[in-house]
């Protein structure tokens, strides 16, 4: 074969193989496309060294209490609720020179990059111990520095996943948000990787150099991501003078929409009880059934290979016109053996069975949040991107991250009860704090199916009608 022939094959055969390559339009080239997708990596990153790396350092390294550590890495998740109220703005704002969604992810790279610079220093006065008095000064540090970096965080998310809904086309758009997924686990993967690794011989000023490099990247990735992307649209600033629409009446016109208040609160609830989880599997393989470090780690690779194959079933399913509400709703119903699997994997002592439940989980997590999400973006208003998904990001950010740190305080108390002997002979035992936690996630399940199940339907979803293509993991964060 000929060297021209060749490369015209090979020029068919990219678009249907490389991956992504479906998720380029004429207007936004996949070049462009994966320079935009960089504030996904900042993001990612910066979730790594907050919840990880951190997480550890601060409770073998600097001695802190776990509680004041728990507190700490939950204190992002205060501004998840004002996602929404971003959205809003990002949706309504002009700039000076015609901007919408640029101003925001700015100011979000600017807010990770005061509360990375001030960390390391307000970690060390945390850890001192009262040696110096400096303890109530490092742990007002601290909690700014975690806000700041947590509302930076949720506003460069919201603004950047709007920009990106504004630049692909309706066809090209699931793939495009699933593009932004990937990039995010690829910050948190490659982030976690490269802050284990630097921190691995762990000194003060080794903590400040990793921390303020951080800061670094963060602003740097963001300023490469919104480069160039969005157009300037000086009519935009001429129509300032008039009052752009308050938040409280798009709020309730969008909250208004049939369905709306009950679809979010089925997303809280379910994602609630596939997260409520995360903080107790590992322990609970370790404790409880005697795995081993290497085997628990291996847990993270079943959940994810179960939500695979529910990305990749949904994607069959959603692009020949099911409900994605019904598609959630089979994500629940998945959930229950998987999560009574774990629960009976301790009384008959079986591994395999716990492995198999861990696989469930991520089968049925996988299934609820590709289908919530589709159901999400039919949501969507005319110029109101970033309300539906700062809505949708408020919801699942709050959600999760109170049920994961509710997980660990359940877990802790019932446990500590259960082994005192205050909740009798029959629950003495150190497997009924975990039992606790899966058991309230098995109601939660019911609860969300409750919440769902009128809003589930037979006939096809407008926003993926049958034969439309769909991503497989079109999730905003």
């Amino acid at each position: 074969m000929k060297l021209p022939q060749l490369a015209h094959h090979w020029k068919r055969l990219g678009p249907r193989f490389l991956p992504f390559a479906d998720a380029a339009s004429e207007g936004l080239p996949l070049p462009r496309l994966l320079r935009l997708s960089l504030f996904q990596v900042a993001v990612g990153m910066a979730t790594a060294l907050l919840v990880g790396t951190l997480n550890r350092v601060m409770i073998v390294e600097l001695g802190v209490h776990a509680w004041l550590v728990a507190l700490m890495v939950a204190l992002p998740i205060a501004a998840a609720p004002f996602r929404a109220f971003v959205g809003h703005r990002s949706d309504t704002f002009a700039s000076a020179i015609g901007w919408r969604r640029v101003p925001f992810m700015g100011l979000g790279a600017m807010l990770q990059f005061g509360g990375f610079a001030i960390m390391p220093f307000a970690l060390l006065l945390l850890s001192d111990g009262g040696q110096h008095g400096l303890v109530w000064v490092g742990q007002v540090a601290a909690a700014l520095a975690f806000l700041l970096t947590g509302a930076g965080l949720q506003i460069a998310q919201t603004a950047g996943l709007a920009l990106a809904t504004d630049l692909a086309t309706t066809e090209s758009r699931p793939r495009v948000v699933s593009l932004m997924y990937v990039m995010l686990l690829v910050g948190m993967v490659g982030g976690g990787a490269f802050f284990s690794t630097a921190l691995a011989d762990f000194s003060p000023t080794r903590l400040v150099q990793v921390v303020q490099g951080a800061a670094l990247l963060a602003v740097l990735l963001n300023g490469i991501s919104a480069w160039k992307q969005e157009a300037r649209d000086p009519t935009r600033r001429r129509h300032k003078a008039e009052p752009a629409e308050a938040f409280g009446p798009r709020w309730r016109a969008f909250i208004a929409q049939p369905g709306a208040r009950r679809f979010l609160w089925a997303v809280g609830l379910g994602t609630a009880a596939f997260n409520m989880q995360d903080v107790v599997l590992e322990p609970y393989g370790g404790e409880i059934l005697g795995l081993g470090v290497g085997a628990t780690s291996a847990l993270t690779a079943l959940m994810a290979a179960g939500a695979l194959a529910a990305f990749a079933l949904a994607a069959h399913r959603l692009s020949r016109g099911a409900d994605p509400h019904r598609l959630a709703a089979l994500g629940l119903v998945a959930g229950l053996p998987a999560f009574a699997a774990v629960v009976f994997a301790a009384p008959l002592e079986a591994p395999w069975m716990f492995r198999a439940g861990t696989v469930l989980i991520g089968f049925g997590s996988g299934l609820f949040a590709v289908g919530t999400l589709t159901a999400a973006m039919s949501l969507e208003r005319p110029g109101q991107a970033g309300l539906a998904l700062g809505a949708w990001g408020a919801v699942q950010a709050t959600a999760g991250g109170a049920a994961l740190a509710a997980g660990g305080a359940v877990r802790d108390v019932v446990s500590t009860l259960a082994t005192q002997g205050a909740l009798g002979e029959a629950l003495q035992s150190a497997v009924t704090g975990y039992s606790f936690v899966y058991h309230i996630e098995i109601y939660l399940l019911f609860a969300a199916l409750v919440a769902i199940g009128p809003l589930v339907r037979s006939i096809a979803s407008p926003a993926h009608p049958a034969g439309a293509k769909f991503g497989l993991a079109d999730l905003p964060g």
